[in-house]
């Protein structure tokens, strides 16, 4: 039986949180004397906290304070939980995937009690089969031992798997993962960049790619593609 698997990142694809991120982190660095431009670090926003201090500071530095900076960019972005909202048809493409047989699994980079507050945000657990978080795995993206984690959960082979993001560390990270990447412009990343690091195809967001859902890698699930044998996953 082979399992159809669409993988979700959720800040910035599914939930309008990119930029709550980038302010939060910068707010964060500044607190512990790193001046780090906002620019830099919103294009940092997709990384875990583990490897976003890294990319943003070096790795070669004094990493005594990486706690201290994580747990004020927590205690800031928790401050922003109550107007968190989903993006524009987010809601309905989920649904609209579930019912043409994909399996709806969120592999997102933020802990555990963070995923909690977006889930309910999102309102969407009704068609959301699993979920993976920072929590389940040593290095988060643009590594991709999250997308291996949340195929796992399910029992998903990458060859029947999509993932849907909104940065080009999803894509590297799908890319690593060898699962083929659709992604959305919402987290303020050019198409031209998201194509050039290996998405597939690119959306404005989740309500462009739910009206052009029929022309889409998610149109059908992998066993009723042209080709494709085996019976379609339940």
């Amino acid at each position: 039986m082979r399992t159809a698997v669409a993988l979700f990142d959720v800040d910035g694809t599914l939930l309008d949180t990119t930029y709550l991120h980038a302010l939060s982190w910068w707010e964060a660095l500044r607190q512990y004397d790193r001046t780090v431009p906002a620019a830099r670090v919103h294009r940092a926003v997709g990384m875990g906290g583990d490897q976003l201090l890294d990319h943003l500071l070096g790795e070669h530095r004094d990493h005594g304070d990486d706690e201290a900076i994580t747990a004020a960019h927590d205690a800031l972005y928790a401050s922003h939980w109550p107007v968190v909202t989903p993006l524009p048809g987010a809601r309905e493409l989920l649904r609209a995937c579930a019912a043409r047989g994909w399996r709806i699994v969120l592999a997102s980079s933020a802990s555990e009690r963070e995923l909690a507050v977006l889930r309910r945000a999102l309102d969407a657990d009704d068609v959301i089969t699993a979920a993976t978080s920072a929590d389940d795995v040593a290095a988060t993206k643009p590594a991709p031992d999250l997308v291996h984690a949340a195929l796992d959960r399910v029992g998903g082979d990458p060859a029947d798997a999509v993932f849907v993001g909104d940065t080009v560390w999803d894509v590297v990270a799908a890319g690593r993962a060898k699962v083929p990447c659709i992604a959305v412009e919402s987290g303020g990343f050019a198409a031209q960049e998201l194509l050039g690091c290996g998405a597939a195809e690119v959306h404005r967001d989740t309500a462009e790619l739910l009206a052009e859902l029929d022309g889409s890698l998610l149109a059908r699930v992998p066993a009723e593609r042209p080709g494709a044998t085996g019976p379609r996953a339940a």
